[in-house]
């Protein structure tokens, strides 16, 4: 897979050698509790070795995976996804997380989503992007709309957590 290249950020393929600093955020209630239920259970480093597998051997034109890695090292910082791509209708749902506690507020998000967008637009020929993001996740929020993407709609209560229903927000952005 050719590596993505962003100003500080590559995406690039997933290694096993990840999977270090996978655990180290996939267990990690602060970084879980605002995603998908997805990641509900607590996860073995077995677990984390053998999804990594999985992504990096199966063939598929429906999703693609990518590390948010930095240019220089490499390293692993987070990552983003298109779990869902249509080709027919030109449209994916994209998924995205910086594990590390201390490489979120540092724009790697929203320069690895920016890039994505782009990426997307201009060499996969798509014509709409979204994602799904919890009313709670005001900083993702934030920097989904700094990236262009716009609140379409909403899921109402369709999460529960901590004792109360959390509405998903769809934001999305168009080609143009």
């Amino acid at each position: 897979m050719p590596h993505i290249e962003g100003e500080r950020i590559v995406l690039r393929e997933f290694r096993l050698t990840d999977k270090e600093s996978i655990i180290a955020w996939v267990n990690d209630p602060e970084v879980v509790g605002t995603l998908s239920d997805r990641f509900l259970l607590p996860r073995t480093e077995p677990q984390i070795e053998t999804w990594i597998k999985t992504l990096t051997e199966k063939e598929t034109d429906r999703e693609a995976h990518f590390v948010i890695a930095d240019r220089k090292t490499l390293a692993y910082i987070g990552q983003i996804d298109f779990h869902v791509i249509d080709w027919k209708n030109r449209s994916a749902r994209i998924g995205l997380v910086v594990g590390s506690p201390g490489n979120r507020g540092k724009g790697y998000g929203s320069e690895a989503l920016n890039t994505l967008v782009d990426y997307g637009f201009r060499f996969m020929n798509l014509h709409r992007m979204d994602l799904l993001v919890r009313e709670d996740n005001l900083s993702a929020i934030k920097c989904y709309e700094k990236c262009g993407f716009v609140e379409e709609g909403r899921m109402r209560e369709a999460i529960f957590r901590d004792g109360r229903y959390l509405d998903m927000i769809v934001m999305s952005i168009l080609e143009g």
